[in-house]
Order: structure tokens, then sequence, then C-alpha cells
């Protein structure tokens, strides 16, 4: 992914609120489930990540866009911001738009 493109995703996320919370257990199946099928909707989201949770926010990210095959887009402080372009045509409103 290009910076022109992180810089356009990241303008996109910036008045989005966290849609899923990141606790002490970490990443479950669940978790990347969950994930996995808010990209598929979205293509963009944001995921806090709770005071409990032990791990660094930036392995936190690592883990759930490996598990998902998505994107880090950016981690500022306990906020992921997590891209993967849609299978589904009708879903790809922001990759239709993103600059190449």
């Amino acid at each position: 992914m290009t910076g022109k493109q992180k810089s356009f995703l990241r303008a996109k996320a910036h008045d989005f609120q966290a849609i899923i919370q990141i606790g002490k257990n970490l990443v479950t199946d669940a978790t990347l489930e969950t994930v996995d099928k808010a990209l598929e909707a979205r293509e963009l989201i944001k995921i806090s990540i709770l005071q409990n949770c032990m791990a660094e926010p930036k392995e936190v990210a690592t883990m759930i866009a490996e598990g998902v095959e998505a994107e880090v887009v950016q981690v500022v402080g306990r906020t992921i911001i997590l891209f993967k372009r849609s299978s589904k045509t009708e879903n790809r409103e922001i990759s239709n738009k993103m600059p190449k």
C-alpha cells in the first residue's frame, strides 16, 4: 500500500468510531471472525484496545491483520485502523475511490 493510499484511508477513518474492542483475552477466533465480517461490510474499521490488554497495540494490530489478511493503515495510541478490500462489489465504496 502506498503512502498516498494510507493517507487517504487515514482521512476517511478520522471520524469513525471504534466498532471493536480488544481486552485482556487478546485476539480470539471469535474476535477475528467479527473483524473479518466488519471489514467485509465496511472495508475500513477502527479497533480500540482497552487498558486491561497487556499486549502492545502494534503487536495486536499485526496479529489481527495476519489473521484476517488485512492491511494495518495506522496504529495511534490504543487505536488501530484496518483496511481490507471487500469481496462484494456493492461494499467497495472506499476501495473504488482510493488513489492508485
